[in-house]
This record gives C-alpha cells, structure tokens and sequence, in this order.
C-alpha cells in the first residue's frame, strides 16, 4: 500500500506572516514531527500569486498580498522545510484553493497500486478541504484522512466547521 503525505501550504505567510495566526504556529511542532516519521511519498503545495493578486478575484475578497512568488512569504515556513531538507518530495504550486492537479500527481506516482492519502497544512477551512474533497472526489474508495492537530483554520471556529465538514464526505479525521 502505497502512502501518500500532502503538505498544503506551510508557507511562512500563513505561518507567522501576512496571514498568520496563533493556531498556525502552534501546529509547527506536531506537523515537523509528522514529516519526519512519515515513510511514504511527500506533495507539497504552495499557494502562489503574482504582483497582480489585488487585481485577481481572490484578492478582490481578500485584500491582503500574501505568497507572492519569490517573496519570502511564499517560502516554506523554516521548520518545515528543515524537516523536508534532504527527503524526495514534489512541489507543487497552485494559483488558488485547490488543485486540480493534485489528483493527476498522486495518481501517476501510485502506478496503479493502492493508496491512501494523508493531509495537514493551514488553513484547514479554505485551502485544505478544497484540496481534500478534490482528492476524495478523484478516488471515493480510497482511503483519505486529515490530521486535525497539523491544521489550522482562519478561526479555531472555522476549522472546526471545516472539520466536521469533512467528517460529512467520509474523510477521516484524526
């Protein structure tokens, strides 16, 4: 069985930077342990605007530039690339919530062999369960979990729905 870990966006703008919270900093320690016992294959994604992003959709609503490519923003927060230096992973960049080709890149890498897929990352209500329920909707017979102390949300109240919200799509939450 194949295992797949997906790291959503521990970028140092979500962390402890243009959008950072309390919660996102104290899911660091639990998440860097987790990355470094982790056995199986590594995607991690990175929420990536350009010097446009005000102009875009995205920050019509939200307002506030965050994970500009190049800035130091957009680079992994520290802890978390420290526990990824020297281990295989891919990288994956994303212009929004979710990816659409999340999906395609676990598929290819499981070559046909079972799977199962693991998620952590910030921020639980808007990033991880768009790509959660977009992994779940390209392999509903899989198993997929979400580790809830390696989120964080916008709010603790907002990943707590986002949370429950999974739970209802028969992902697992641990």
């Amino acid at each position: 069985m194949r295992e797949f870990l997906v790291i959503v966006d521990m970028q140092k703008d979500f962390v402890d930077g243009a959008l950072g919270t309390a919660e996102a900093v104290a899911i660091l320690e639990p998440a860097v342990r987790l990355i470094e016992e982790f056995k199986g294959e590594i995607i991690v994604t990175l929420d990536t605007h350009g010097e446009d992003y005000l102009s875009t959709s995205e920050g019509r609503n939200l307002p506030v530039p965050h994970c500009i490519r190049g800035t130091q923003g957009w680079e992994l927060h520290p802890a978390i690339s420290a526990a990824l230096d020297g281990r295989p992973h891919t990288r994956l960049e994303k212009p929004t919530f979710g990816s659409i080709e999340l999906p395609k890149i676990i598929e290819k890498s499981a070559a046909g062999e079972d799977f199962k897929v693991t998620l952590i990352g910030l921020c639980t209500d808007i990033c991880v369960v768009s790509n959660t329920l977009l992994i779940k909707a390209h392999f509903p017979e899989k198993e997929i979990s979400v580790i809830a102390e390696c989120c964080a949300g916008v709010t603790p109240e907002s990943h707590d729905a986002a949370l429950k919200t999974m739970q209802m799509c028969q992902i697992n939450v641990k």
